[in-house]
């Protein structure tokens, strides 16, 4: 019997230098309005100006940093409209989603999310904030994937990107960390009872919750809006 062959991924040097800036500018190392040159990063990591050319574009499309032709490209800062859209369009998919997983939750997904609770417990715990930033995404991905609509977690992750900034700001008080674990846990208990109207309940809190985060972060910084 023939064995089936799977293609090797292969990493390219573009694809090295954007998953670097891609990192320093979520983890907020490298700030809203940030000036970063092609010809300095390509020195700092040894590699020629086009890779660096073609990640600092595809940065751009995420709307991550804006390119200047003839100026230094910087980095884009958070802007309302832009996650305003995003919230809605995440909260209108994730209500769906948990509604339509009610349907299809037993004890099998129940155990998962009971595992992925415990994770997240021992991160803040331990204070790992990008652990718990991983975790949380998990989570959401973990209900998307028993919905019966696994791909709608592409479009919840894309709304994500948008403030994923905005919640490493959020993340860094641990006040924070243990109510989104807590908003999780009714999520979670919402489920096993496949109560539709507390699942609705408990994701429209959980979401709400960086609002708040917003108004504090556009009040004492506000340079890093557009």
């Amino acid at each position: 019997m023939q064995k089936s062959i799977h293609p090797l991924v292969t990493r390219t040097t573009t694809d090295i230098v954007f998953d670097h800036l891609y990192d320093e500018i979520l983890s907020l190392r490298l700030l809203p309005g940030a000036r970063i040159s092609e010809a300095e990063i390509a020195s700092q990591m040894g590699v020629s100006r086009q890779p660096v050319r073609d990640a600092f574009n595809r940065l751009a499309n995420l709307d991550l940093v804006l390119i200047r032709p003839q100026r230094a490209t910087v980095v884009r800062g958070f802007s309302l409209d832009a996650i305003e859209t995003a919230r809605f369009v995440r909260l209108a998919i994730e209500l769906e989603v948990v509604s339509r997983s009610c349907a299809n939750w037993g004890e099998a997904q129940i155990a998962l999310l009971e595992e992925q609770l415990t994770l997240q417990h021992e991160a803040l715990k331990s204070g790992e904030t990008g652990r718990f930033h991983e975790l949380d995404y998990a989570f959401h991905k973990l209900i998307c994937d028993h919905s019966g609509y696994p791909l709608a977690f592409e479009a919840i992750e894309n709304s994500k990107r948008s403030v994923d900034r905005l919640c490493v700001l959020s993340l860094r008080k641990t006040h924070e960390v243990a109510a989104i674990i807590e908003d999780h846990e009714d999520i979670a208990t919402a489920l096993a009872k496949r109560s539709q109207e507390d699942v609705r309940t408990a994701v429209h809190k959980h979401l709400s919750r960086l609002d708040e985060t917003v108004r504090e972060i556009h009040d004492t910084h506000a340079s890093y809006f557009e």
